[in-house]
Order: structure tokens, then sequence, then C-alpha cells
């Protein structure tokens, strides 16, 4: 990951062009329409899909559809698999996504929340900004996938990085880990271990962005645990603390986030939605280490996903 020079500026350009974002109390419309009887709300995904290894669509669509939700899939790369591995081979959709949300338009599709993860090419914003423009109403969550463990993942650029920026300033849900919230903010990597002033300034960093929710996860303790730190309205800090593995898995970043905006959904509470997303991907891990080839493959969760049915 570079760290001799910011990806997103803090100065007063920046400033003066989200001067207009504020914080609100009010109920987001993806909770009342969820709380109408017999209403399945419906999730705009916009994520890359993997043909093998668990991670963004292959994560994201069976989670939030156990929930109850109607997850539309926008696809924002093919993979042959994910990242991880040595080889794989990559087909960039940003071409297609145009005249994909042209179709959608024309047919009126209804969208309650649009949820963005990985993305291809910087390009590929525009088509978040514009599903913003056509669903003014939906709540929007942005997992700002660009890397992990202080590294950024290969198909990341500056220029792709610097959008990611721009698209996270007033989600209502935000959810970097330590290494995403070290782009967002123009910081150093501090390590998975930040002491409290190192901590403390990525929090009032990643106050400029104004997500109604900021989630920071993935604080390692020296007593074998994770913290996931969050942030409602910019003021008032809630920590989720749940026990630690002594090992990494690749997808468990999608998994959370997918976790976390199934049980908001259903239980209308975002600590108790955090509180969901570190328990389920604790239980998954420790399902996945059973698995063939599991340090490489990533997280698995099948046999899990009643636990998301059982949030109806």
């Amino acid at each position: 990951m570079s760290e001799n020079k910011p990806l997103c500026t803090n100065n007063a350009t920046t400033e003066e062009a989200h001067a207009g974002a504020k914080y609100t109390d009010e109920m987001p419309h993806l909770l009342r329409v969820s709380a109408q009887k017999d209403y399945i709300p419906r999730i705009c995904a916009v994520h890359d899909l993997c043909g093998y290894g668990k991670c963004s669509l292959g994560v994201a669509i069976p989670v939030l559809s156990a929930a109850g939700l109607d997850v539309c899939p926008l696809p924002t790369s093919l993979f042959s698999a994910h990242t991880r591995f040595d080889y794989f081979y990559m087909h960039d959709t940003t071409s297609m996504l145009e005249p994909y949300l042209d179709a959608w338009e024309k047919e009126d599709v209804e969208i309650d929340a649009i949820y963005s993860g990985f993305l291809g090419s910087p390009e590929q914003t525009a088509a978040i900004e514009r599903l913003k423009t056509m669903f003014p109403e939906a709540f929007v969550v942005v997992d700002p996938v660009m890397g992990d463990a202080g590294t950024r993942y290969a198909t990341y650029t500056d220029e792709l990085c610097a959008r990611m920026c721009e698209l996270a300033h007033g989600a209502d849900v935000l959810t970097p880990n330590l290494t995403e919230a070290a782009i967002l903010t123009g910081r150093s990597y501090c390590g998975e271990s930040p002491d409290r002033a190192e901590l403390d300034s990525l929090i009032e960093g990643l106050r400029q962005y104004h997500a109604r929710y900021l989630i920071l996860k993935g604080i390692e303790t020296a007593d074998g645990c994770i913290e996931n730190y969050i942030v409602t309205n910019g003021s008032n800090v809630e920590v989720v603390r749940h026990k630690k593995h002594d090992f990494s898995l690749h997808g468990t970043g999608d998994l959370f986030a997918s976790c976390v905006l199934a049980a908001f959904v259903r239980l209308g509470d975002m600590k108790k939605a955090v509180e969901f997303a570190s328990d389920f991907v604790y239980q998954a891990m420790l399902l996945s280490q059973k698995q063939p080839a599991w340090q490489l493959r990533g997280i698995s969760f099948e046999p899990l996903l009643g636990e998301l049915c059982r949030l109806k």
C-alpha cells in the first residue's frame, strides 16, 4: 500500500464539495419499507463475481437472500477465482454497466438499498452514482474494498482508490478495515492493533465522510479479541468485542458487511447487527477450517444460513 502520498484529499476543496452532507436521525426508507407486511426489500449488490473462492456476490447473494431480501446483482467484474490465488482471470464489466442500467431505467426497476464492494475500474463509480440518482431514497452501503493487512489488492490503482474515496462520502453505512481506513484518511497504515491515539485519529479522519453509520472493523486487542467500532452520526461511539481466531481468511470482510446489512434490515439496530455479523463470521471461520484447501479457498458458511433465516 502506498503510504507516502494521500490518495484521498482532506483539504478545503473536499470539505467544500461535501459541505451539504448532514447527519440525520430520520428512520431510513429501507427500514420503513421492510416493516410493511409481506414486502421484500430489494438490494442492488454492486460487487464482482468469482467462480471459485467465496467472496463478493458469492457471499452477498446467499446471505441477503437467506434474510428474506431480494438481491439484484450489478456485477463489476468476473473472476475465475479470487485475487489471493496465484493465477486468476479477470473480465472487466465496465462497458456493460451503462446499458445494463439503461434497461433497468426503462423497466422502472425499484431498489431500496445500494450495497457496493469490489470495483473493477475507476469508471465504475459512475454507475453507482447513477444508481443513487435513479433511487434517491435508497439506503447506501459502501464497503470500500481496497486492501487488507497493509496491502492493496492487486487490481487497485491510485486512481481507483481515489474514486473509492469519493464514493464513500455520504454513505449511510461505511465499513472500512484498518488498511482501507488508512487509504480513506491519507494516513500511514498503523497495523492491526493501533493504540488509542492512532484509533482516535483514524475515527476523526473518517468523520469527514459523514456516514450515518461508520463501522471501523478488525481491530485486534492484546487479550485475543476483535473490536469493531460503530460511530453513529459522527458522534456516538459503541464497541462490539468478539473472540478472535489465530488465522485469517479471504472473504470474511464481504461476509461481515453482508451480515451487517441483512441483520440491520431485520433487527433495525446497528449494534445488534454488528454483534450478529461478528458472531456469524466467527462461526463461519470455524466451519471453514474443516474444508479441503481452506486456507486458500477462503470463507465457507452455507450450513449456517439458517441463522439468517431466523432473523426474519
